[in-house]
């Protein structure tokens, strides 16, 4: 491999590196290390197993989660307490008291809120270090004046997840996507007598996809929950608010 390669590969992690809200570069190694050793099944939560074509998100494949970041944080909760390293781009107002609460282990979750016109690089760079990289593709169309991304970036980055054993989430459409994702919301519950706080959502989660992901499937839920994500049917009647 020549030297020129050599730092034109090295040239993203670099600058990835060096932006606010990554760790360290030996997190990114670590995440790497961990990639090798697992399984080719990242786990999710027990109540999104059934959505999941392979009870779980398989590596190298796209996930477009449509109309909830609480479902695409519900999502990394189950690889990241399992010992999974996960990556969040182009999500500036991600609350990570919320991704606590969902079950996201955060010590295991790096953040670039703001990646500008280096979305792509960065993302790809993540892609070969960590277990999952949930993305915004608003942000990288903005970097390019457009509602989303171009498709031929799409594809790119969707074939270095596929390459390195990654699970590349997107919070929205996203070209060839191998599972897409749904939330329908409902009401609110958890005001009592005009006072209080809410405290859960009714949802329905859809299903669909590509090759095996294409049988439809559906969950009733509460995301969240009283305790993270919890079964619609088997949770408690609350009066719900509109």
């Amino acid at each position: 491999m020549t030297a020129g390669l050599v730092e034109e590969r090295a040239a993203p992690l670099a600058r990835l590196a060096a932006l606010p809200g990554v760790s360290t570069a030996s997190g990114v190694a670590a995440a790497a290390l961990h990639a090798q050793v697992t399984g080719q099944v990242l786990p999710v939560l027990p109540e999104l197993a059934d959505l999941m074509p392979s009870a779980g998100l398989r590596r190298g494949t796209t996930v477009a989660v449509h109309g909830s970041t609480s479902l695409l944080l519900a999502l990394l909760a189950g690889a990241t307490a399992d010992g999974a390293w996960a990556a969040v781009v182009g999500m500036p107002n991600l609350g990570l008291v919320a991704a606590e609460e969902l079950g996201v282990e955060v010590a295991r979750l790096a953040l670039v809120p703001r990646p500008g016109a280096e979305f792509a690089p960065v993302t790809a760079a993540l892609l070969d270090g960590m277990d999952l990289v949930a993305v915004d593709p608003r942000a990288l169309g903005r970097a390019r004046g457009a509602p989303g991304p171009a498709p031929q970036v799409a594809r790119r980055l969707s074939a270095r997840a596929r390459h390195r054993g990654a699970v590349l989430v997107a919070l929205g459409s996203w070209p060839g996507a191998d599972v897409e994702l749904s939330c329908e919301p409902g009401g609110w519950a958890g005001l009592e007598a005009g006072y209080g706080r809410f405290r859960t959502r009714r949802v329905t989660v859809r299903a669909g996809g590509r090759g095996s992901a294409a049988r439809p499937a559906h969950a009733d839920l509460l995301l969240p929950g009283e305790t993270g994500v919890t079964r619609a049917e088997t949770a408690p009647a609350l009066e719900e608010v509109g």
